[in-house]
C-alpha cells in the first residue's frame, strides 16, 4: 500500500519506521531538516509531491492542534479514493470533519508514546480503533497493530474521549500538580525519583498535546474526583485519624488490585 505520513515528529517517524519495510511510504513535513534520518522512505516537504505519489492511505501524525489543518492542506492533492487516518488523542472535532469531507476515514489512537514506551517491545501496550471507521481502514490497522503485538480495542468516538479523560487526564493532572510544588532535593528517595522521571517525561511532550488532552470535554469531572479525594486525604492528615487512614489505604489498594 502507498502510505503518506504527515508530520516527522516522534510518532510520525515511529510509524514510518514501522511501516516502510512492508509498504511504499512517504513522509511529509514542512521542515526538511526533520526528514534527515528516515530510511527506505520518500521524503516530501512540498505538497505538490503528494499529488504524484497518489497515496492510498494518509496517516496524520501532525501535532493535535494542527490535525484538521494538516488534512485540509493536503486534501486537494489526494485522490478521492484515499483513506484519511488520524492518531489524535482527543477526537472531539473529528467526526464532523470527516463527515464534511465525504471521504473514507479510519481513526485510531496508539495508547503509548515514544517517551515512555519501549518501542521494540509493545506487547504490554494498547491501541484503540474507532468503530465508525471505514471497514478496509479498520482491517489495515488491526493487522498493523497486531504486528506490533498491541492489544487492540474498538470504541466509538464518544467512548474513546470518555476513556481518554480517565486514562490520560487523571495521571497527567496528578503529575502536573506534583511537579508544580517541586523544589530541589539533594537526597531524593526512590519514590520521589520515580515521580520525577514521570514528570520530566510528561513535560517533554508537546504543550499543545498536553493542553488538548486536559481540555477534553470529559476531563473536568475526572479532575474533580482528584480534588475530592485529595480533600479527604488532607482531612485525615490534619486530624491524624489512624482508623480513617487505614480505611483510605484499603480503598486505594482495592482500586489498584
Amino acid at each position: 500500500m502507498r502510505i503518506l505520513i504527515l508530520g516527522a515528529g516522534k510518532m510520525g517517524t515511529f510509524l514510518t519506521d514501522a511501516l516502510c519495510l512492508k509498504h511504499e511510504v512517504a513522509l511529509f513535513d514542512t521542515d526538511p531538516t526533520r526528514l534527515r534520518f528516515v530510511f527506505n522512505t520518500l521524503r516530501m516537504s512540498d505538497l505538490k509531491e503528494v499529488e504524484a505519489f497518489q497515496p492510498e492511505l494518509v496517516i496524520n501524525a501532525a501535532t493535535l492542534k494542527y490535525t484538521i489543518q494538516a488534512f485540509t492542506e493536503v486534501m486537494p492533492f489526494l485522490p478521492n479514493t484515499t483513506i484519511l487516518s488520524d492518531i489524535a488523542s482527543v477526537k472531539t472535532a473529528l467526526p464532523d470533519f470527516y463527515k464534511s469531507t465525504g471521504m473514507r476515514f479510519v481513526s485510531t489512537h496508539p495508547m503509548f508514546g515514544p517517551t515512555f514506551a519501549t518501542l521494540d517491545n509493545l506487547s504490554t501496550q494498547y491501541a484503540i480503533i474507532i468503530e465508525e471507521s471505514d471497514v478496509e481502514g479498520k482491517a489495515f490497522f488491526h493487522d498493523f497493530y497486531a504486528s506490533l503485538r498491541l492489544s487492540v480495542f474498538e470504541y466509538s468516538f464518544l467512548a474513546h474521549d470518555e476513556t481518554i479523560a480517565y486514562s490520560l487526564s487523571i495521571p497527567f493532572a496528578s503529575t502536573l500538580v506534583f511537579a508544580s510544588v517541586m523544589k530541589k532535593q539533594e537526597a531524593p528517595g526512590t519514590t520521589f525519583k520515580k515521580h520525577m522521571d514521570i514528570a520530566r517525561g510528561l513535560l517533554s511532550e508537546d504543550d499543545y498535546l498536553l493542553s488538548e488532552i486536559l481540555f477534553n470535554p470529559f476531563t473536568s469531572k475526572q479532575v474533580e474526583k482528584i480534588r475530592e479525594q485529595l480533600g479527604e486525604l488532607l482531612k485525615i492528615i490534619e486530624t491524624k485519624d489512624g482508623e480513617k487512614m487505614q480505611a483510605f489505604l484499603k480503598m486505594v489498594r482495592n482500586n489498584i488490585a
